[in-house]
């Protein structure tokens, strides 16, 4: 039997959820529910806020007065992952898919960091909240992503071993060509982790020799091909969760 059920309808609520609660939805939920899906009145579904767990509710009303009634919590509230996703931003397109992709392999907080080549400089945060939400709904994630400020490389590197003591920087080198990645990932103390991926045009050769010089820096290859970014992310997130996250612990 599936951990979890993907059968039913699962909707992210900004509320506090308990017994006997009735949440009024908004208009583009009420609609999605009632209009897109053709809900009924006593259908059910499975909501979560990022904090009390998840619950089955059942609809009340109609597309202008709907709202949600809690009956019980299907699941508790798990804790958040201690994965870091560290990348420069994309163009639109790409850059939604990245963030819902990041968000399914398990990153527990999302930081955009500004380098030499990013293309994109200027974010829209409620954009990628909204991806983020998206992927949860989908697939039966409990908990939504922290969502930090962009930052430039450089300043963020200046001040890591100050505000992410411990936390280990998985670099993915475009130009790396030395040990087998499974290999290094799997060498490893443990400790946090955050996966570092560059802009579409790579990372410049000062940047490299930043990252190389940090102590908390390690340095992998993600194979002989040439990835687009979005796709890097994929690959080097299920990498890392694979060798050193949390699915070895599932």
């Amino acid at each position: 039997m599936s951990r979890y059920d993907f059968a039913s309808q699962r909707l992210f609520l900004d509320a506090p959820l308990d017994a006997g609660a009735r949440v009024p939805l908004d208009r583009d939920q009420a609609n999605y529910l009632v209009n897109v899906l053709r809900m009924a009145p006593g259908a059910a579904v499975l909501v979560f806020n990022g904090r009390d767990g998840e619950w089955r509710a059942v609809l009340d009303g109609d597309r202008k007065r709907a709202s949600l009634v809690l009956e019980e919590q299907t699941r508790a509230q798990t804790a958040p992952s201690g994965l870091d996703y560290l990348f420069a931003p994309l163009k639109q397109a790409r850059l939604d898919y990245m963030v819902q992709k990041a968000v399914e392999m398990g990153a527990g907080r999302l930081r955009p960091v500004i380098t030499r080549r990013t293309q994109v400089t200027r974010l829209n945060e409620d954009r990628l909240r909204a991806n983020a939400i998206e992927a949860a709904e989908q697939c039966g994630i409990l908990t939504i992503p922290d969502i930090v400020t962009p930052q430039p490389l450089a300043d963020l590197l200046t001040s890591w071993e100050t505000t992410d003591a411990g936390r280990r920087i998985i670099f993915c080198d475009e130009d790396e060509t030395g040990a087998d990645p499974v290999s290094v990932l799997g060498a490893l103390p443990p400790s946090p982790l955050a996966v570092l991926i560059g802009p579409e045009g790579g990372f410049s050769p000062e940047e490299r020799t930043l990252l190389k010089a940090l102590p908390l820096v390690t340095t992998i290859a993600l194979g002989p091909r040439i990835l687009r970014a979005d796709t890097a992310a994929v690959a080097a997130l299920a990498l890392v969760q694979a060798v050193a996250g949390d699915w070895r612990e599932a």
